[in-house]
């Protein structure tokens, strides 16, 4: 359990009143003996429960969250189920409860899936062989997500299939609006670049929508192998290349700011990666796609990624959560919109 920490305050969970649910829809489980916190993550709360049959994982929202597509846990569980049984590398969703009663929150439980998650630098880390190797890896899993396309009835349930890229480019600038706390120009300017110079879908597929180095589980035998892809709350159908641009707004390279490092951002800086520019070619090449220009992939990304910042500071400013990793959030709003206007073709 050293990948686990105890439950932080105001995030426990009534260990009775969660036996006594489980008791009766999912007596496989078996009796629930402890209960533990993975401390990483930025979103849904994810817990580790040890009982009687072993151990498994919980997942439910925060406090202070609205009923969006992000924390409903019965879409996220559904979700689990289609890719299972696809074949995609998922833990196996075991049982959803949409009642708030027994937990004060719906939640399910999934199988644990055991293995490494690269959410910092490891000691010792992979070598740059090896992380060239995952690199390809990430690529390959990537392009196997979006090759489950709107053909695929339950997939086609998740969205729709045209007008994608208009509609997160409105509905992450809505949401920086409703979040902001204090005035980040560079936002601003980047979500007026975002509205003004929106590409064509280039198709409607399956996509994650987090897709990230610290959401994957690595064989701890082999680092360059993936055995599960987590988190799978923002999953939708949608454009392939704007979940490949939010994939590079999470990767870092050794010459970024330093102070992504401090954001525990740095492990794609690390020896063998990638660079973004190698990433985004060999998606491209993988999925047989031509040539396409980035920019505007990449800044969405960052954009993106810094709204949902943006978000769960506000949450941390309003007292909803009391994760002392939120404080530095609003550092990091601030750096991602510097980071993506510098990108912006008129600078």
């Amino acid at each position: 359990m050293s990948d686990t920490r105890p439950v932080r305050a105001g995030e426990e969970i009534s260990l009775a009143a969660l036996n006594a649910w489980l008791a009766d829809a999912a007596p496989p489980i078996g009796v629930v003996e402890q209960i533990a916190q993975f401390p990483g993550g930025f979103s849904n709360l994810t817990y580790l429960l040890v009982t009687s049959s072993g151990e498994w994982v919980l997942r439910r929202p925060p406090r202070g969250v609205g009923k969006g597509p992000a924390h409903n846990m019965a879409r996220e569980y559904r979700i689990l189920h289609v890719l299972a049984e696809r074949g995609v590398a998922v833990p196996r969703p075991m049982v959803l409860c949409e009642d708030e009663a027994p937990i004060g929150a719906p939640f399910y439980v999934m199988e644990r899936v055991r293995g490494t998650i690269l959410r910092a630098v490891p000691d010792p880390a992979p070598s740059a062989a090896q992380f060239g190797a995952l690199s390809e890896s990430f690529v390959r899993t990537l392009a196997s997500i979006h090759a489950i396309g709107a053909d695929d009835p339950a997939i086609a349930a998740l969205g729709k299939p045209t007008g994608y890229v208009a509609r997160q480019v409105a509905g992450w600038t809505q949401r920086w609006e409703a979040s902001r706390t204090h005035a980040v120009p560079a936002m601003d300017a980047v979500a007026a670049w975002l509205a003004a110079n929106q590409p064509a879908d280039a198709g409607s597929v399956l996509v994650h929508n987090d897709f990230k180095y610290d959401n994957l589980v690595l064989d701890p035998a082999d680092p360059s192998r993936i055995v599960a892809v987590l988190d799978w709350e923002m999953a939708t159908l949608g454009d392939p290349l704007l979940d490949v641009g939010t994939a590079m707004g999470y990767w870092i390279e050794v010459g970024d700011h330093p102070a992504f490092r401090a954001l525990g951002l740095g492990v794609t800086a690390l020896p063998g990666n990638f660079t973004r520019a190698e990433l985004w070619a060999r998606y491209l090449a993988r999925t047989g796609r031509a040539p396409v220009d980035p920019t505007f992939y990449w800044t969405f990304g960052l954009f993106k990624i810094a709204v949902i910042a943006q978000q769960i500071f506000a949450r941390y400013r309003g007292g909803l959560t009391t994760d002392a990793r939120f404080a530095r959030l609003g550092d990091a709003v601030a750096l991602l919109a510097a980071t993506a206007h510098a990108a912006l073709p008129t600078n």
